[in-house]
């Protein structure tokens, strides 16, 4: 794929010894993919990201994969924070919830498999951690959002999706199923439970345990065991 180097400040060395072995996807959340480009660029924002894939399928890079991006924020996956350390970061152009949420344009999402593919064998991250930026800041952040086909990704290997149903646990399980999963066990658990259901509960984003959540936890929760 073609991919435009559109340099960014934003970013610094990763620290010494550390493999990179999680993907991070995000949404822009600005009106214009312009816009969010000119700000992961810019010294004073001090956010960047190692690519940005534009709507119509055109893709930047604005930070080398070797360097550390500044897009995740304070995190948590599986145990470790700091997931700017570890991770590359892809902002998909999307005004967002704020700006008026919609789908992601066909265009797009081939890019976003292509890229994806190629940074995944490149570093050989497993598919469970490519994970979305509510997933690991589930306090702070919705995006990408439940409109985001998981699923298609998951189908060409880039991600995790259950095949079956689970079976139901009781609610005093849920924290513990979610945790192992790599969820963030300090977070409030309305958060978490939001932030899973944008993955895996695209139709019923609610932050209630409801028997359906806990039927797709315990599937999930089988998927990283």
């Amino acid at each position: 794929m073609d991919i435009i180097e559109r340099f960014s400040p934003n970013m610094n060395d990763r620290p010494a010894g550390v493999i990179i072995d999680m993907v991070v996807l995000h949404y822009t959340g600005m009106k214009t993919g312009k816009a969010a480009l000119d700000r992961l660029c810019d010294p004073d924002a001090k956010v960047s990201a190692h690519y940005l894939i534009d709507e119509d399928g055109t893709t930047y890079q604005m930070v080398a994969e070797d360097h550390r991006a500044w897009h995740a924020g304070f995190s948590h996956w599986s145990g470790a924070i700091n997931i700017n350390d570890r991770s590359i970061g892809i902002e998909i152009v999307n005004p967002g919830h704020e700006f008026g949420y919609r789908a992601f344009p066909e265009a797009q999402m081939e890019a976003v498999e292509e890229l994806l593919a190629q940074i995944v064998a490149r570093h050989r991250i497993s598919p469970a951690r490519v994970v979305g930026h509510s997933d690991i800041a589930p306090t702070r952040k919705q995006d990408p959002g439940e409109l985001l086909d998981w699923k298609r990704l998951a189908d060409k290997g880039l991600s995790i999706w259950p095949a079956e149903p689970g079976n139901t646990i009781e609610m005093a399980d849920a924290r513990r199923y979610l945790s192992n999963i790599g969820y963030d066990p300090d977070a409030p658990l309305a958060d978490v439970v939001t932030a899973f259901q944008r993955r895996f509960v695209p139709a019923g984003v609610s932050g209630a345990l409801d028997d359906k959540t806990r039927v797709i936890i315990t599937a999930v929760h089988a998927l990283n065991s």
